[in-house]
């Protein structure tokens, strides 16, 4: 049978890790990267180490950006497949069944997991996109096919091999508490995404960002139907268009520290 690896970051998420954890013991190894971690979040994963047949490792760091510490924890895996999950979100026994049957009859290399996004404990099916969230997710791969690259956020992937049939059963994701933390996320994001646009020596305008608002809250409300989650889709369209034109502020404005 292919030896299954589960890999996350983690950074101060001890509160969460444990009700994640549990629900990813059907896989062979752990591989967890603790980022200037302050919190008890070490103790939590040795605290299940044990619970993986093929044990796992812990690896202690500080990385800047979210390109490194994912390539570090996939490369410090031993597992024939990578599973990549994040501490807020959970693998359900049909997705994690569903998981093993395909590493042990594989169609391809790497494949799509559909995502079910909660806000709160209100699941959100549509309109996500654009920068502030997604319908689906590849984070079941083959070892050696998946790179991340070097941005601070959203970093983009590089995909060698086969693409799967998509998965059938979805990875719930917790993604935010209320309507504060979608603020806090688009905040944080934003910074991010100054810091990346000052690296690349961007040379966008804001007339050219003000007209992306447009087409995202567009694509975002219409296309993706946020219509259909009332008032959580137009905030989810709201903060898609804001995105680009907020993190070409805070670099011209500096603050995307």
């Amino acid at each position: 049978m292919p030896m299954l690896s589960v890999v996350m970051c983690v950074h101060n998420e001890a509160q969460k890790l444990s009700s994640c954890l549990e629900k990813l013991i059907f896989a062979d190894e752990l591989v967890v990267v603790l980022d200037r971690c302050t919190d008890d979040s070490r103790a939590v994963v040795e605290s299940f180490l044990p619970k993986f047949v093929q044990g796992g490792k812990i690896i202690e760091g500080a990385f800047e950006r979210e390109g490194d510490r994912r390539n570090r924890a996939l490369s410090e895996a031993r597992g024939d497949f990578m599973l990549e999950i994040d501490a807020d979100e959970h693998v359900s026994p049909e997705l994690a069944a569903e998981i093993r049957a395909k590493t042990e009859k594989p169609d391809g290399d790497w494949f799509h997991i559909p995502v079910d996004n909660y806000i709160g404990e209100r699941l959100v099916r549509y309109g996500w996109g654009a920068s502030f969230g997604v319908s689906a997710v590849v984070r079941l791969t083959r070892k050696g096919v998946k790179h991340w690259g070097n941005q601070r956020v959203h970093p983009k992937v590089d995909l060698a091999g086969k693409k799967g049939v998509m998965l059938q059963n979805p990875l719930a994701h917790y993604v935010d508490t209320d309507v504060s933390d979608m603020l806090a996320r688009l905040n944080r994001y934003t910074s991010l995404r100054a810091q990346d646009m000052r690296d690349a020596g961007t040379s966008e305008t804001l007339r050219h960002n003000v007209a992306r608002m447009f087409g995202r809250f567009y694509k975002c409300y219409v296309r993706r139907k946020g219509y259909r989650e009332g008032e959580f889709g137009f905030l989810i369209a709201l903060m898609a268009a804001l995105f680009p034109v907020l993190s070409y502020l805070k670099l011209r404005l500096g603050k995307g520290e």
